[in-house]
């Protein structure tokens, strides 16, 4: 029985050899030959996908004693960190090769990757917490992995911030505790019906707060424009997408066992976070003129669509499908977003971009397919993904929350059209001056030839095809986790 519980988690087990096993083969490989490090990372997490999608189709269950849940969620979070992972290790292949610990740099996102995971399976409040500190720390590294003034800038302010709301969730964990007297799930959905309002109160802001942070959703999302824009390209696409996979199935699960029959309104309380996030997200984008800060606030509104269903975890069955296609779109799409600005990383401006993307106009088709996937326009995944999460809204008892919904993806055509325009058009390129070609620096001034990175560009090219497969297909899709539920 122990060895088949252990078995249980070779998903995680194969991220966790990965990573030790990276890091033992960094030290003995030269510095010039770290592709043998990235080879062995990515083999890893086709390994773990692999597994995990085996493991999807069996019954759910609850190992070492209900601590770690496996079931259809985690299933999905599972495939789809493994596979993120594995994509963002070779789009920052491009920014990362030769670097003196380039090493470290693979390790820490399989790290971080396993937290993410940890988050989603999570049955328990300490290991929810050991699971937010997995899937923080290696961050903060990642986010000042450049070592220059605007990446320590952005590790700083990711970590207080990280460091002030996981105290909040210490908090909130310790509340339920003392109203509950445990901290297993199904434990805590059995005994907080009868417990104290106050510790209640306290205990469900408190914990919220720290999945909230993870998500980068309202009022938490302080740190996701300036680390967005702070870091390189391919470490911001890992921020924006790995973490909050985990985070919002975490939010998911919580909604939907042990704060599912609480006296207070918890659904609402998500409802109405889900809709100021989207909000505010899209009116902070509107004047973005940064690519990054843009799709910052693009991922801030985007954890608004993902918290409706976290809304609805514990009211319909329409949830875990609509969820599962939502978390598989969205990675696909953002990371093929932040992959076209990671293939031209000194263009920071939108005319900069145009720029340096010139006459590879199939840079441009590919940008537009992840930017209106992210809109939600047919047939991209993220499309199918909206219309799930709102037809579970509507089936939650939430149609205000979808009408909010559906206005705010009509408002954020209008600044991906923004970027989408110039692309498309084309900006006229300012050759450098020979004098100035070797201080150009991190960011160069607008309008001035760039160079166009191969590696990132196919993995935009990639994503932009993936996307609209994964939509076509979702009917499929669909069905395998209905039938799972």
């Amino acid at each position: 029985m122990g060895d088949e519980r252990v078995l249980a988690l070779l998903p995680e087990l194969l991220l966790l050899l990965g990573a030790v096993g990276g890091l033992l083969l960094g030290l003995w490989t030269p510095q010039h030959r770290q592709w043998r490090v990235r080879l062995l990372v990515t083999v890893a997490c086709l390994a773990s996908a692999g597994a995990a999608a085996v493991a999807l189709a069996e019954p759910a269950e609850r190992v070492f004693e209900g601590t770690w849940v496996i079931d259809t969620t985690t299933g999905v979070v599972r495939i789809v960190v493994a596979l993120g992972v594995a994509v963002l290790v070779w789009l920052a292949s491009a920014s990362l090769a030769g670097h003196p610990r380039e090493t470290e740099a693979y390790v820490l996102m399989l790290l971080g990757g396993l937290g993410s995971i940890a988050l989603a399976a999570s049955g328990d409040l300490l290991l929810l917490v050991a699971a937010y500190l997995l899937a923080s720390v290696p961050l903060y590294a990642l986010a000042g992995f450049a070592k220059d003034s605007a990446g320590v800038e952005a590790t700083m302010k990711y970590y207080l911030m990280g460091a002030f709301v996981g105290v909040l969730m210490l908090v909130g964990v310790a509340a339920l505790v003392l109203a509950a007297g445990t901290t297993g799930y199904l434990d805590l959905a059995a005994q907080l019906p009868e417990a104290s309002p106050a510790l209640l109160a306290v205990g469900v802001l408190g914990v919220l707060a720290g999945v909230a942070f993870k998500a980068g959703a309202v009022p938490v999302h302080f740190w996701v424009p300036d680390v967005t824009a702070g870091t390189t390209p391919p470490m911001a696409a890992y921020l924006t997408t790995i973490p909050k996979i985990g985070a919002v199935a975490a939010a998911f699960r919580l909604l939907a066992e042990p704060f599912a029959d609480v006296p207070l309104d918890v659904p609402l309380l998500v409802a109405v976070i889900a809709a100021v996030s989207m909000t505010l997200g899209n009116l902070a984008a509107f004047n973005q003129t940064d690519v990054l800060r843009l799709l910052a606030y693009s991922t801030v509104s985007q954890v608004g669509y993902l918290f409706m269903v976290v809304a609805v975890a514990a009211r319909t069955d329409l949830a875990v499908p609509a969820l599962a296609i939502y978390l598989a779109g969205y990675a696909v799409t953002n990371v093929g977003a932040f992959a076209a600005v990671a293939a031209a990383p000194t263009a920071r401006t939108i005319t900069d971009w145009a720029t340096a993307i010139g006459r590879p106009r199939w840079i441009a088709l590919s940008l537009v397919v992840c930017l209106l996937g992210l809109v939600g326009t047919p047939p991209t995944a993220v499309f199918v993904g909206k219309l799930a999460v709102f037809a579970a809204a509507w089936d939650g008892a939430l149609v205000w929350l979808v009408v909010v919904a559906a206005m705010n993806t009509v408002a954020s055509l209008f600044y991906y059209l923004r970027w989408i325009a110039p692309a498309f058009a084309g900006v006229p390129a300012i050759p450098v001056p020979v004098e100035g070609a070797g201080g150009a620096g991190p960011r160069t001034a607008a309008g001035t030839a760039q160079t166009v990175h191969p590696a990132p560009a196919m993995v935009l090219h990639a994503a932009a095809v993936g996307s609209i497969l994964l939509g076509l297909g979702a009917g499929v899709w669909l069905g395998i986790t209905s039938g799972a539920v």
